[in-house]
């Protein structure tokens, strides 16, 4: 980044502050600008979109809306990825977000009956411990809505490590109302993976 300046460029000098934001000062030291950074309240995210169509190129709708409601819960978002419905490339999608030590996967798409539908099939190596509670929540609180892809989901839910990685339908109604369920439930599971319910 460039800062321009009575007609002549400068490399500006980035000061961390106190209160973990930072200060952007001119090269003579003056303030030019701040920003406040918030620290996520939740913990970091990182949503995984599984759909065939998105992961060559398609538009992707339900990555941006899991992310906005992730954010809204308080999260900070890593990144939002597509991957095929492949059971590889799903499965290194979330070793990939464990790994790099996230507090929540969420994958969305892939839950279905169809043989392409494979998310909980590749979710199921990845966890340690599956916490079938949130699976059930997620289902019943999805038909409950009029949801009838969140019902018949076969999506899982579980712990890989200390991340906890949650599998949505992937419809928008489900995707609403399983987030909706889900923050309550996912801000307890971390709390108690991070030690902090104690």
């Amino acid at each position: 980044m460039m800062i321009h300046e009575a007609g002549r460029e400068s490399v500006p000098t980035i000061r961390v502050t106190p209160d973990g934001g930072w200060e952007l000062l001119s090269d003579k030291g003056a303030t030019v600008s701040t920003m406040e950074i918030d620290s996520a309240v939740a913990g970091r995210a990182l949503v995984v979109v599984v759909d065939d169509r998105t992961a060559h190129g398609g538009v992707d709708s339900l990555g941006p809306l899991v992310t906005e409601l992730l954010t809204e819960a308080g999260f900070l978002v890593d990144a939002s990825i597509s991957v095929q419905a492949d059971e590889v490339e799903i499965r290194n999608a979330l070793n990939t977000a464990v790994i790099g030590g996230v507090d929540l996967v969420i994958s969305v798409g892939g839950t279905g009956m169809s043989p392409r539908d494979v998310t909980p099939e590749a979710t199921e190596e990845v966890l340690d411990r599956v916490l079938p509670g949130i699976s059930e929540a997620l289902r019943s609180s999805g038909l409950a809505s009029g949801s009838l892809d969140a019902g018949l989901s076969r999506g899982l839910a579980g712990v890989s490590g200390s991340t906890l990685v949650v599998n949505l339908p992937g419809s928008r109604a489900a995707v609403r109302d399983g987030m909706a369920t889900l923050g309550p439930l996912a801000s307890r599971v971390i709390d108690e993976l991070s030690g902090l319910s104690e």
